[in-house]
């Protein structure tokens, strides 16, 4: 036998057979999972694979059409979404396939110039209107996918903080007759887009363009945005179903439309999510990435999320998608209860940003500092064609060089870590790992015996708020009527139990408006009086 044809033996590093034993690849999408840095061993790995056993049969009766979301009585469907004929019935599967069709067919139009303005003007812009999911996907597709010069230009409004809606007026002003305003509510009646559509439309129907011809709603059937929009013959109207929640939304209406307005193909992104839906409904644990992942964010927190995600993408393209997780993840996961009812306080906190710049800013303290987290580093192999970098040293090699440093860097510490690696980035694989962290999050949400799917403490949140803006009112009702009231006076007739409350009401209505008259200390409340300024 020559030389060439032995086999090469030697003494392999107990870290290298960990990374060979547990290294994740799939050739049809060219992507990388490697959860070798995280602190387990066999014995770990076994005790979690028997687990998975129920965790895959809770995964099948979700997809089967089971109520998953007790709390609001509704199922969870955000897998039919990319491949229909898993839909638990006809129904649901024609629902699906019609409104993809429909807002293939709509783009189409609008990058066609068979849908313009009352002027006769081609479309140029967007402007997106919504919160939470509601805007967090379209963001991340937006920011990752969208090239120079390629579709339309968005701008965001995912708040009703009043400057930024000041300043997304004045960025439109020049195209505002020729922006798409698309208001996203699943339920139509969230407070923060309503005040904020209200707002730019007032503005825009100052200038005297027409509101209803540039605008799209997506919501539900027969919520109070689809009723609006229906009888004022808004452009159009995207269905956005009562089985997709906020967070899950990016390969619903949500995402699609986003998608298709910057010329990216739709169904190559639901395609990616497809194929790694079907990968992830393996049963062998150590073939399933999503298994592989969620089983290494239990190892590392033990079960309990002892520590934060902290995502370091290696691409500016990517710096949205830490806050994209952080919604997914945070908003799934973090919970009171159990199923059982026990109080657990589970969870993971998420943050990050993007490598190589941010890790400037805090990779000294998760080298040395408080052992509380695992990094999740997010690699691309793929580079631009446009770049003569001849002779000079190679930006892709250097970010490369980077994370491996760092990796290495935190591995001598024993600080965990995983590694997720994309051969090319684009809109298949960008579908292919939002599938990959919803499966994981479903997976780990199952491991640890909580519903991913509700969100009381949003709820929760939501309820206060309203008891606010409600309290809002009555301060101003009696404030308006003339008399000038001491804060204890005011606190006594709302006969309310909490002044900080009040305090808080009475200091945000007060400043940057000439409607009251202030007189006392602010750092003494009680010395505080307040009356209306008599504007005639």
């Amino acid at each position: 036998m020559s030389s060439s044809s032995k086999e090469v033996k030697y003494n392999k590093p107990k870290d290298w057979e960990k990374f060979s034993n547990y290294l994740w690849f799939n050739d049809e999408l060219q992507i990388w999972l490697d959860i070798s840095k995280v602190n387990f061993d066999l014995k770990d790995f076994h005790k979690v694979e028997n687990r998975f056993k129920e965790v895959y049969l809770a995964l099948d009766e979700l997809e089967k059409g089971a109520i998953s979301n007790k709390d609001e009585k509704r199922q969870v469907g955000h897998y039919w979404l990319r491949n229909s004929s898993i839909s638990p019935n006809e129904n649901i599967k024609n629902i699906i396939d019609l409104e993809i069709s429909k807002i293939n067919d709509f783009s189409n139009k609008i990058h066609k110039g068979e849908i313009l303005n009352k002027n006769g003007e081609c479309f140029t812009n967007v402007l997106w209107i919504g919160i939470g999911g509601s805007s967090l996907g379209p963001l991340l597709i937006i920011e990752s996918l969208q090239k120079k010069h390629q579709g339309l230009n968005f701008s965001f409004i995912d708040n009703v903080d009043p400057f930024l809606i000041s300043e997304k007026l004045i960025e439109i002003e020049e195209s505002l007759s020729r922006t798409l305003f698309v208001v996203v509510s699943k339920s139509g009646g969230t407070p923060e887009p309503r005040i904020a559509m209200e707002i730019i439309r007032k503005n825009i129907e100052d200038k005297e363009i027409d509101w209803c011809s540039n605008s799209i709603a997506i919501t539900m059937t027969d919520s109070e945005l689809y009723k609006k929009a229906s009888n004022e013959n808004w452009l159009e109207i995207f269905n956005l179903p009562d089985w997709v929640g906020g967070r899950t939304s990016i390969t619903s209406s949500v995402g699609l439309l986003a998608i298709s307005l910057i010329k990216e193909n739709i169904y190559d992104f639901l395609q990616g999510a497809s194929i790694m839906d079907e990968i992830t409904r393996s049963k062998d644990v150590i073939s399933n990435p999503a298994a592989l992942l969620s089983a290494s964010w239990f190892f590392s927190g033990e079960g309990l999320g002892k520590r934060d995600m902290v995502v370091l993408p290696y691409r500016d393209r990517l710096q949205v998608f830490s806050k994209y997780l952080q919604q997914l993840i945070m908003e799934s996961l973090g919970k009171k209860h159990d199923r059982d009812g026990n109080i657990v306080h589970q969870g993971i906190s998420v943050f990050g940003n993007k490598g190589s710049t941010d890790q400037h800013a805090y990779v000294q303290q998760l080298r040395d500092g408080i052992d509380n987290f695992f990094c999740l580093f997010i690699e691309l192999l793929d580079s631009p064609e446009n770049l003569n970098i001849f002779g000079l040293d190679d930006p892709k090699s250097y970010l490369s060089g980077f994370l491996q440093g760092t990796r290495t860097a935190l591995t001598n510490q024993n600080r965990q870590s995983i590694t997720i690696t994309l051969s090319e980035f684009n809109v298949r694989n960008l579908g292919a790992i939002i599938a990959l962290f919803e499966r994981a999050v479903s997976f780990y949400a199952e491991l640890i015996n909580i519903n991913a799917y509700d969100q009381p403490g949003v709820e929760a949140g939501k309820k206060a708020a309203s008891e606010v803006i409600l309290y809002q009112q009555k301060v101003r009702d009696i404030i308006n009527k003339g008399d000038r009231l001491n804060f204890s006076e005011i606190c006594q007739k709302l006969n309310d139990p909490n002044p900080e409350i009040i305090f808080f009401i009475l200091r945000q209505l007060c400043f940057n408006k000439d409607t009251y008259s202030v007189y006392g200390n602010w750092s003494i409340p009680e010395s505080l009086n307040f009356q209306k300024i008599n504007l005639n």
